[in-house]
Protein backbone atom coordinates (compact mmCIF):
# COMPACT_ATOMS: atom_id res chain seq x y z
CA UNK A 1 0.00 0.00 0.00
CA UNK A 2 1.29 3.92 -0.60
CA UNK A 3 1.84 5.51 2.14
CA UNK A 4 -0.32 8.86 0.60
CA UNK A 5 -3.17 5.82 0.76
CA UNK A 6 -2.71 5.73 4.50
CA UNK A 7 -2.57 9.22 5.02
CA UNK A 8 -5.86 9.59 3.73
CA UNK A 9 -7.51 7.49 6.45
CA UNK A 10 -9.06 9.22 9.38
CA UNK A 11 -7.40 6.88 11.92
CA UNK A 12 -4.97 7.56 14.83
CA UNK A 13 -1.67 5.88 13.83
CA UNK A 14 2.26 5.50 14.17
CA UNK A 15 4.69 3.89 11.93
CA UNK A 16 8.55 3.46 12.75
CA UNK A 17 11.90 3.51 11.45
CA UNK A 18 15.21 1.23 11.12
CA UNK A 19 18.22 1.37 9.88
CA UNK A 20 20.09 -1.73 7.95
CA UNK A 21 23.32 -2.61 9.44
CA UNK A 22 26.68 -1.22 8.72
CA UNK A 23 28.70 -4.91 8.97
CA UNK A 24 27.91 -8.15 7.56
CA UNK A 25 27.87 -9.64 11.10
CA UNK A 26 25.05 -7.36 12.26
CA UNK A 27 22.61 -8.68 9.85
CA UNK A 28 21.04 -10.89 11.50
CA UNK A 29 20.90 -8.98 14.86
CA UNK A 30 19.28 -6.02 13.28
CA UNK A 31 16.84 -7.79 10.75
CA UNK A 32 15.56 -9.54 13.97
CA UNK A 33 14.75 -6.16 15.73
CA UNK A 34 12.93 -5.11 12.74
CA UNK A 35 10.94 -8.21 12.28
CA UNK A 36 10.10 -7.19 15.86
CA UNK A 37 8.76 -3.99 15.23
CA UNK A 38 6.83 -4.72 12.53
CA UNK A 39 4.94 -7.45 14.66
CA UNK A 40 3.47 -4.26 16.47
CA UNK A 41 1.80 -3.75 13.22
CA UNK A 42 2.38 -0.36 12.49
CA UNK A 43 1.16 1.87 9.22
CA UNK A 44 3.98 1.36 7.78
CA UNK A 45 7.69 0.73 8.36
CA UNK A 46 10.66 3.10 6.81
CA UNK A 47 14.25 1.62 6.57
CA UNK A 48 17.54 3.75 6.09
CA UNK A 49 20.37 4.16 3.60
CA UNK A 50 23.33 4.17 3.34
CA UNK A 51 25.25 7.52 4.48
CA UNK A 52 27.33 9.80 2.33
CA UNK A 53 25.85 7.96 -0.96
CA UNK A 54 27.13 4.61 0.30
CA UNK A 55 25.13 1.52 -1.10
CA UNK A 56 23.12 -0.31 1.33
CA UNK A 57 22.34 -3.74 0.33
CA UNK A 58 20.45 -4.97 3.26
CA UNK A 59 17.56 -1.64 2.53
CA UNK A 60 16.07 -3.42 0.67
CA UNK A 61 16.21 -7.26 2.19
CA UNK A 62 14.90 -5.35 5.07
CA UNK A 63 11.55 -3.55 3.38
CA UNK A 64 10.60 -6.68 1.76
CA UNK A 65 11.03 -8.83 4.63
CA UNK A 66 8.79 -6.49 6.54
CA UNK A 67 6.80 -6.17 3.95
CA UNK A 68 6.25 -9.59 2.73
CA UNK A 69 6.24 -11.05 6.04
CA UNK A 70 4.23 -9.11 8.27
CA UNK A 71 2.15 -7.31 5.64
CA UNK A 72 3.26 -3.88 6.95
CA UNK A 73 4.07 -0.95 4.27
CA UNK A 74 7.76 -0.51 3.64
CA UNK A 75 9.36 3.20 3.21
CA UNK A 76 12.77 2.40 1.41
CA UNK A 77 14.77 5.44 2.02
CA UNK A 78 17.32 6.22 -1.28
CA UNK A 79 20.04 8.79 -1.28
CA UNK A 80 21.51 10.56 -4.51
CA UNK A 81 24.66 12.17 -2.76
CA UNK A 82 27.87 11.85 -5.01
CA UNK A 83 26.13 9.04 -7.41
CA UNK A 84 25.33 9.20 -11.43
CA UNK A 85 22.25 9.06 -12.42
CA UNK A 86 22.42 5.74 -13.84
CA UNK A 87 23.67 4.05 -10.62
CA UNK A 88 20.32 5.45 -8.74
CA UNK A 89 18.23 4.14 -12.22
CA UNK A 90 19.83 0.97 -11.38
CA UNK A 91 18.33 1.09 -7.16
CA UNK A 92 15.01 2.64 -8.65
CA UNK A 93 14.77 -0.45 -10.82
CA UNK A 94 15.82 -2.68 -8.01
CA UNK A 95 13.00 -1.46 -5.62
CA UNK A 96 10.42 -1.43 -8.82
CA UNK A 97 11.28 -4.93 -8.92
CA UNK A 98 11.00 -6.02 -5.14
CA UNK A 99 7.18 -4.66 -5.38
CA UNK A 100 8.01 -1.77 -2.75
CA UNK A 101 6.06 1.06 -3.57
CA UNK A 102 7.26 3.94 -1.31
CA UNK A 103 10.13 5.83 -1.48
CA UNK A 104 11.59 8.19 0.76
CA UNK A 105 13.80 10.48 -1.64
CA UNK A 106 17.27 12.10 0.35
CA UNK A 107 20.44 13.80 -0.91
CA UNK A 108 21.82 12.31 1.96
CA UNK A 109 24.40 13.44 4.20
CA UNK A 110 27.72 15.13 2.88
CA UNK A 111 30.92 13.45 4.52
CA UNK A 112 33.74 16.24 5.23
CA UNK A 113 35.57 14.96 2.32
CA UNK A 114 32.98 15.75 0.38
CA UNK A 115 32.32 19.13 1.97
CA UNK A 116 35.40 19.78 0.02
CA UNK A 117 35.09 18.94 -3.37
CA UNK A 118 33.19 21.10 -6.13
CA UNK A 119 30.35 20.45 -6.52
CA UNK A 120 29.09 21.79 -9.24
CA UNK A 121 29.72 18.89 -11.70
CA UNK A 122 27.72 16.13 -9.48
CA UNK A 123 24.29 14.84 -10.98
CA UNK A 124 22.89 15.44 -7.63
CA UNK A 125 23.03 18.49 -5.73
CA UNK A 126 19.88 18.57 -4.05
CA UNK A 127 16.74 15.44 -3.56
CA UNK A 128 14.88 17.86 -6.02
CA UNK A 129 16.93 15.87 -8.96
CA UNK A 130 16.10 12.65 -7.30
CA UNK A 131 12.82 13.88 -7.09
CA UNK A 132 12.36 14.44 -10.75
CA UNK A 133 13.86 11.43 -11.90
CA UNK A 134 11.76 8.79 -9.51
CA UNK A 135 8.37 10.78 -10.76
CA UNK A 136 9.37 9.81 -13.72
CA UNK A 137 7.97 6.53 -13.11
CA UNK A 138 4.58 8.14 -13.41
CA UNK A 139 2.51 6.74 -10.34
CA UNK A 140 4.67 3.59 -9.83
CA UNK A 141 5.54 5.40 -6.26
CA UNK A 142 4.66 6.82 -3.24
CA UNK A 143 7.57 9.94 -2.83
CA UNK A 144 8.38 11.12 0.32
CA UNK A 145 10.59 14.37 1.26
CA UNK A 146 12.40 15.43 4.12
CA UNK A 147 11.78 19.09 5.76
CA UNK A 148 13.18 20.57 8.79
CA UNK A 149 10.59 22.77 11.34
CA UNK A 150 13.60 24.19 12.84
CA UNK A 151 15.36 25.06 8.75
CA UNK A 152 17.71 22.80 7.34
CA UNK A 153 21.59 23.31 8.34
CA UNK A 154 22.33 24.41 4.77
CA UNK A 155 20.01 27.14 4.37
CA UNK A 156 20.44 30.94 4.96
CA UNK A 157 17.06 31.14 7.26
CA UNK A 158 13.60 29.58 7.43
CA UNK A 159 12.50 31.80 4.11
CA UNK A 160 14.75 30.43 1.80
CA UNK A 161 14.58 26.69 3.71
CA UNK A 162 10.76 26.84 2.69
CA UNK A 163 11.23 27.69 -1.01
CA UNK A 164 13.02 24.58 -1.26
CA UNK A 165 10.71 23.19 0.08
CA UNK A 166 8.03 23.79 -1.87
CA UNK A 167 10.26 22.69 -4.81
CA UNK A 168 10.52 19.35 -3.78
CA UNK A 169 6.90 19.57 -3.24
CA UNK A 170 6.26 20.89 -6.95
CA UNK A 171 8.87 18.40 -8.09
CA UNK A 172 6.65 14.97 -7.06
CA UNK A 173 6.85 14.68 -3.28
CA UNK A 174 3.68 13.08 -2.31
CA UNK A 175 4.01 13.92 1.52
CA UNK A 176 7.10 15.18 4.15
CA UNK A 177 8.45 13.41 7.15
CA UNK A 178 9.74 16.15 9.83
CA UNK A 179 13.63 15.97 11.35
CA UNK A 180 13.13 15.18 14.96
CA UNK A 181 12.20 18.34 16.91
CA UNK A 182 11.49 18.44 20.86
CA UNK A 183 9.01 21.37 21.09
CA UNK A 184 5.75 20.78 19.41
CA UNK A 185 5.04 24.32 18.99
CA UNK A 186 7.87 24.60 16.51
CA UNK A 187 5.98 21.88 14.28
CA UNK A 188 3.14 23.88 14.46
CA UNK A 189 4.33 27.07 13.46
CA UNK A 190 6.39 25.59 11.00
CA UNK A 191 2.81 23.80 9.38
CA UNK A 192 1.15 27.60 9.74
CA UNK A 193 4.23 28.65 7.39
CA UNK A 194 4.36 26.22 5.12
CA UNK A 195 0.31 26.12 3.98
CA UNK A 196 0.67 30.28 3.84
CA UNK A 197 3.55 29.29 0.94
CA UNK A 198 1.48 27.15 -0.56
CA UNK A 199 2.59 23.66 0.34
CA UNK A 200 -0.23 21.43 0.64
CA UNK A 201 0.70 18.07 0.89
CA UNK A 202 0.51 15.98 4.49
CA UNK A 203 3.46 16.62 6.73
CA UNK A 204 4.54 13.47 9.18
CA UNK A 205 5.87 14.86 12.35
CA UNK A 206 9.02 12.56 13.62
CA UNK A 207 9.67 11.78 17.28
CA UNK A 208 12.70 10.73 18.31
CA UNK A 209 12.33 8.97 22.19
CA UNK A 210 15.60 10.00 23.72
CA UNK A 211 16.45 7.46 26.04
CA UNK A 212 19.98 7.75 27.15
CA UNK A 213 22.19 10.84 28.34
CA UNK A 214 24.62 10.36 25.93
CA UNK A 215 21.68 10.30 22.65
CA UNK A 216 21.39 13.93 23.53
CA UNK A 217 24.48 15.46 22.17
CA UNK A 218 24.32 13.51 18.99
CA UNK A 219 20.81 14.41 18.56
CA UNK A 220 21.63 18.03 18.93
CA UNK A 221 25.06 17.62 16.21
CA UNK A 222 23.18 15.60 14.08
CA UNK A 223 19.91 17.51 13.75
CA UNK A 224 20.51 20.88 15.57
CA UNK A 225 17.17 20.71 17.06
CA UNK A 226 16.50 23.16 20.07
CA UNK A 227 16.06 21.81 23.14
CA UNK A 228 13.55 22.85 25.47
CA UNK A 229 14.29 23.67 29.12
CA UNK A 230 11.86 20.95 29.94
CA UNK A 231 13.60 18.39 28.47
CA UNK A 232 16.80 19.73 29.86
CA UNK A 233 15.54 19.64 33.05
CA UNK A 234 14.59 15.58 32.53
CA UNK A 235 17.81 14.82 31.37
CA UNK A 236 19.80 16.47 34.61
CA UNK A 237 17.65 14.78 37.07
CA UNK A 238 17.29 11.51 35.07
CA UNK A 239 20.62 10.98 33.05
CA UNK A 240 22.83 9.58 35.11
CA UNK A 241 20.40 6.71 35.96
CA UNK A 242 20.06 4.28 33.23
CA UNK A 243 16.53 2.69 33.71
CA UNK A 244 14.98 6.33 34.88
CA UNK A 245 16.19 7.64 31.97
CA UNK A 246 14.90 5.25 29.70
CA UNK A 247 11.40 5.67 31.04
CA UNK A 248 11.57 8.83 31.31
CA UNK A 249 12.60 9.51 27.44
CA UNK A 250 9.76 7.22 26.47
CA UNK A 251 7.27 9.09 28.55
CA UNK A 252 8.54 12.53 26.98
CA UNK A 253 8.08 10.80 23.40
CA UNK A 254 4.72 9.99 24.16
CA UNK A 255 3.63 13.16 25.60
CA UNK A 256 4.69 14.65 22.49
CA UNK A 257 2.84 12.00 20.75
CA UNK A 258 -0.38 12.41 22.49
CA UNK A 259 -0.38 16.27 21.95
CA UNK A 260 0.04 15.85 18.44
CA UNK A 261 -2.87 13.38 17.94
CA UNK A 262 -5.04 15.92 20.31
CA UNK A 263 -4.02 18.62 17.69
CA UNK A 264 -5.70 16.78 14.78
CA UNK A 265 -2.54 14.98 13.68
CA UNK A 266 -3.17 11.42 12.61
CA UNK A 267 0.12 9.78 12.10
CA UNK A 268 2.94 10.22 14.06
CA UNK A 269 6.70 8.59 12.88
CA UNK A 270 8.69 7.63 15.31
CA UNK A 271 12.56 7.38 15.00
CA UNK A 272 13.01 4.10 17.10
CA UNK A 273 17.02 3.13 16.14
CA UNK A 274 15.56 -0.26 15.97
CA UNK A 275 14.78 -0.09 19.33
CA UNK A 276 11.74 -3.20 19.83
CA UNK A 277 11.65 -2.01 23.52
CA UNK A 278 11.25 2.02 23.12
CA UNK A 279 8.81 1.11 20.16
CA UNK A 280 6.87 -1.38 22.21
CA UNK A 281 6.48 0.77 24.95
CA UNK A 282 5.20 3.95 23.25
CA UNK A 283 2.63 1.79 21.55
CA UNK A 284 1.53 0.40 25.02
CA UNK A 285 1.23 3.67 26.23
CA UNK A 286 -0.97 4.75 23.53
CA UNK A 287 -2.80 1.65 23.40
CA UNK A 288 -6.58 3.17 23.81
CA UNK A 289 -5.43 6.14 21.85
CA UNK A 290 -4.14 4.31 18.85
CA UNK A 291 -7.68 3.16 17.05
CA UNK A 292 -7.56 -0.45 16.75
Amino acid sequence: MKISELLKESKKRMSFEVFPPKTDDRYESVKSAASSIASLHPAFMSVTYGAGGGTSRYTLDIAKEIQGSYDVPSLAHLTCVNSTKETVKDRIKDIRESGIKNIMALRGDLTEEMKQKDRSTWDYRHAIELIRQIREYGDDFCIGAACYPEVHPESTDQKEDIKHLKEKVDAGADFLTTQMFFDNNLFYNFLYKIREAGITCPVIPGIMPITNASQVKRAIELSGSFVPQRFKSLVDAFGSDPSAMHQAGIIYATDQIIDLYANGIKLVHVYSMNKFSVAKAIKDNLSEILEK
